[in-house]
């Protein structure tokens, strides 16, 4: 039985209670949750359905966990109900209940934690979308991971999530990219406001080998061509270091189809029609500071240029007509002043901030070597770049560092502890306990041991401390991955994996609970259910680490 199944388990009791009162059962909620103790001797779940309902509903609290406990303890697994302060209902199941779920991870495989929590949302997670001025640097690299294991949770949860790039090939940072790379054709140093660091000269001379007599252009001509050719190849070179880093996006957006599909006007005559336009001096503003921002913005300058906020509001506005119903876009630690205009904008629009748009900021990550922070890429010159941190950890250590934390805390990655083969390293200590399950099988099959049929698995046999609070463990997995999708924070996927691997660990040590028999000890129904266990192990170790884009090996 499941944290689900007992859930479903105490509202059904419920229900029934109502009914034999004759209480109003629309008071009952649609669903309901059940928690871990904090003291493992008040039971195996607690849950507030009582207190909950019992002011509603005109019944002490008392009394009506009474009549509930009474309830719950004549349903199927539940082994007894004690009823604790002003009406917490502490439930314990009986062994067989218990175990049976080992069997049930087993025979779900890949779709145990999977459910419909968000069925029904259309979510556009925008993340990364770095200009192509340059490769992917430290912070863009945490949102790469990040971005990537919360779709993976979105589309658990039962979402449909489209994942986008939103990239512009137009601007004054490209600007300085061009005179950079024309800088560096020439054998010149880069402007001083432009961009530094090997990778302009590399791209430099990939442009001039496609076209060797660049050079002899005239000045303007020879930018725009570099302008041109450097964008995308360097865009072709992030794109590339993503797909190695394991993220892939559905969309690749240019600024420039907004400008060219004449969607900046429309978006304006949108808001226009709305009655949130005004003009001053030529230009064309939106009066943002109705919905809450510091101050107005402007949408069209004077001499008839576009802002980059027309384009966020063009951008915006497509993403809604492409049947997204929530937009998310994630922001560096510098973009908190963005929050405030965005949510006004989406209101301009007659949308509802609180439904239809959510960003999120992530903080400052450092990638520390001996106490020391790295400084300095090789090849970028003044940042750390994607491929110093794959070099540095390798793919699925930096993912699964970069995704254990919550993003709005800034966090210090140190290289010695991501790199050691060592319990202190959070995703060996996780990837060694699935490769350890997978041995543990092997062994086991050598040894004659096999799971049986699913219909006679002697679930009541898991019933020792460390079966039980590995169960325990398992067991939370569904509703943990529907909750971080909930609350877009991928870290506690991280966290639940490090407890079911210290669980597996105190099982594997204590002598009764051998999967395999020892010497010439003959082969048991508690080998067997254990073996159940062990491989439900495996499938909650493995499932969690897809969600957050990193492999679980079988050997280590």
């Amino acid at each position: 039985m499941t944290p689900a199944d007992l859930a479903s388990t105490v509202l059904t009791a419920a229900r029934a209670v109502f009914v034999a009162r004759g209480l109003d059962v629309s008071l009952l909620p649609a669903t309901t949750t059940v928690e871990r103790p904090r003291n493992p001797e008040h039971g195996d779940y607690a849950s507030t359905m009582a207190m909950q309902l019992a002011k509603k509903a005109g019944v002490p609290p008392r009394e009506l966990a009474d009549a509930l406990a009474d309830e719950l303890s004549s349903r199927p697994g539940v082994k007894s109900v004690d009823i604790a302060g002003p009406g917490f209902l502490n439930i314990r199941l009986d062994a067989a209940a218990a175990g049976v779920l080992a069997r049930d991870v087993v025979l779900a495989g890949r779709e145990y934690g999977r459910s419909d929590r968000l069925a029904g949302q259309r979510i556009n997670l925008e993340f990364v979308s770095a200009n192509p001025t340059g490769p992917v640097h430290i912070g863009g690299v945490r949102w790469a991971a990040v971005g990537d294991a919360l779709s993976r949770l979105l589309r658990a949860a039962g979402a449909d999530v489209g994942t986008e790039y939103y990239f512009n090939d137009a601007g004054s940072q490209i600007d300085r990219f061009a005179r950079s790379l024309y800088a560096a054709a020439k054998g010149e140093p880069a402007p001083e406001d432009g961009y530094g660091g090997a990778y302009i000269a590399e791209i430099a001379t990939a442009v001039l080998a496609e076209a060797p007599d660049l050079l002899k252009l005239g000045e303007d001509e020879a930018l725009e061509a570099f302008r041109v050719a450097g964008v995308e190849l360097m865009f072709a070179e992030i794109k590339s270091s993503l797909d190695e880093f394991g993220v892939h996006f559905d969309t690749y957006f240019n600024e420039k189809d907004l400008h060219e599909r004449g969607e900046l006007q429309e978006a304006l005559d949108r808001l226009r029609e709305q009655g949130h336009i005004f003009e001053t001096d030529g230009a064309v503003w939106l009066r943002t500071t109705d919905f809450g921002d510091d101050k107005d913005r402007v949408l069209r300058k004077s001499d008839g240029d576009w802002t980059y906020f027309a384009a966020d509001c063009a951008y915006y506005l497509d993403k809604r007509k492409r049947g997204f119903d929530r937009v998310v876009i994630m922001l560096g630690a510098d973009h908190h002043g963005y929050i405030g205009r965005m949510r006004a904008m989406a209101a301009c629009f007659g949308d509802d901030p609180e439904r239809n748009l959510e960003i999120l900021i992530g903080q400052m990550v450092n990638l520390v070597r001996d106490g020391e922070p790295v400084r300095m890429s090789k090849r970028a010159g003044t940042v750390i770049t994607l491929e110093d941190f794959v070099e540095a950890l390798g793919v699925d250590a930096t993912r699964y560092a970069l995704a254990r934390y919550s993003s709005d805390s800034p966090i210090d990655i140190d290289i010695e502890l991501w790199t050691s083969a060592s319990r202190e390293n959070p995703v060996y200590y996780v990837q060694y306990v699935g490769a350890r399950t997978s041995n543990i099988s092997l062994n086991a099959a050598a040894a004659g041991v096999t799971r049986g049929e699913p219909a006679d698995f002697p679930a009541e046999l898991l019933a020792g401390e460390r079966e039980g609070d590995l169960l325990k463990a398992l067991g939370e997995y569904p509703d943990m991955v529907a909750r971080a999708a909930e609350l877009r924070e991928p870290h506690h996927v991280a966290r639940l994996l490090e407890k079911i691997a210290g669980a597996y660990h105190r099982f594997y040590d204590d002598p009764s609970c051998r999967v395999s028999p020892k010497g010439d000890e003959p082969i048991t129904d508690g080998h067997r259910a254990r073996l159940w266990l062990n491989d439900a192990t495996r499938t909650v170790i493995e499932n969690g680490l897809a969600l957050l884009g990193v492999s679980a090996p079988e050997r280590m």
